[in-house]
């Protein structure tokens, strides 16, 4: 089968860009052809609030990557469009995350669609943002019309994606396979000297990019429990800024926290994720709002237990009391009080031997026939 794969890529950097490479390394082993479109223009600056959208990694080798869509240049979205036309691609594969997103992608759809010969296939990773828009909706109706079938990796985008589509437009949920491309398991003792850290020490993370939704405030007034300032408990913090980091260091302040906090607060590179991971004792996630969270998954691949919060599709991955904990969202006290019973009842090694019982049900596998069903 001849597949275009059209989202991020190196030269980006990010989980979206990580996930497109990684499956379309898994077509490639299964025999298909595959080519990647991805932007030389993602966002313009007011949509990124990060330092770069670009990788300093070199370009892979063992994948053909396109760097080819300007996403607000319409003359571009035709020609793409119509390049990707030609090529007669059996199966298209559109990733969509945010409805900015939807006239470009959108448009470089219905060119491709004139073959009539390529089905296109989406995976949703949301259809209505966490941080919300002026025209959210209306772009996102525009992306959906071309599109013959989607993959939704939670059950709440697939709640939501059902208000877009029609009847004929077919959906299929399948969670979002594990991140296994960042490497082997790192043992604590390697991965505290990897990161100038006292091994013996008893870590909690909170790994990527820090946005409101994302809940670090909540989990910086739990560590301000007095419960968890007895365990002796540090947190790691590993992730870039993409929020105002006054909000932040003012929790800090009033809980008096700089003992028990280390900050990692840049772009973690893809050769240090699994230190960071190896050196947690349990991956805290304390989102307001979510989808599905490549976070999660990195925490199968590296077999750390997880405290989530009970929104998105975080429940449907993260079993309670059996890898970890789910608690109420917006709520410290129950965030320190998983925290406090995880280390008080010293449920490492049982969440991990839940960890890898359930890492099985998150394959690549599942996501490539789920996606050529729908094609």
């Amino acid at each position: 089968m001849k597949i275009v794969i059209i989202g991020p890529a190196h030269p980006l950097r990010g989980g979206l860009a990580e996930f497109n490479e990684r499956i379309a390394r898994a077509f490639i082993e299964a025999g298909d052809r595959v080519e990647m479109v991805t932007f030389s223009l993602q966002y313009p600056n007011f949509l990124f609030p990060g330092k770069t959208q670009y990788s300093e990694e070199e370009k892979p080798s063992d994948l053909s990557i396109d760097v080819a869509i300007n996403s607000v240049n319409p003359f571009n979205w035709l020609a793409v469009g119509n390049k990707i036309r030609k090529m007669q691609p059996d199966l298209v594969i559109c990733r969509f995350w945010l409805p900015f997103m939807g006239p470009c992608l959108g448009t470089i759809l219905r060119q491709i669609k004139k073959n009539k010969h390529t089905k296109i296939v989406s995976i949703i990773d949301n259809i209505i943002p966490h941080e919300k828009r002026i025209g959210d909706r209306a772009f996102a109706s525009y992306f959906v019309k071309p599109v013959d079938g989607f993959v939704v990796m939670s059950r709440s985008v697939e709640t939501e994606l059902q208000t877009f589509i029609t009847k004929e437009q077919k959906v299929t949920y399948i969670p979002h396979p594990i991140y296994d491309s960042y490497g082997e398991h790192w043992n604590k003792e390697t991965a505290c000297k990897a990161l100038d850290l006292p091994s013996e020490q008893a870590y909690l993370l909170f790994f990527g990019f820090i946005r409101k939704y994302k809940g670090l405030d909540i989990l910086l007034e739990a560590m301000g429990d007095p419960r968890i300032r007895a365990l002796g408990v540090q947190l790691i913090v590993a992730g870039e800024f993409y929020d105002n980091e006054a909000v932040y260091h003012e929790i800090i302040e009033k809980h008096q926290l700089q003992e028990v906090l280390i900050l990692r607060t840049d772009y973690i590179a893809k050769d240090k994720v699994g230190a960071y991971f190896g050196a947690a004792d349990m991956v805290v996630q304390p989102y307001r709002t979510a989808t599905q969270s490549g976070i999660s998954q990195l925490a199968y691949h590296f077999e750390v237990p997880m405290l989530v919060t009970k929104v998105g599709g975080l429940p449907e991955v993260v079993e309670h009391d059996k890898v970890g904990y789910v608690v109420a969202p917006s709520n410290p006290k129950e965030v320190a009080d998983g925290i406090v019973d995880f280390y008080q009842k010293n449920r490492k090694a049982e969440f991990k031997k839940g960890v890898q019982e359930r890492k099985a049900d998150f394959s690549w596998e599942s996501l490539l026939n789920g996606i050529k069903k729908l094609g």
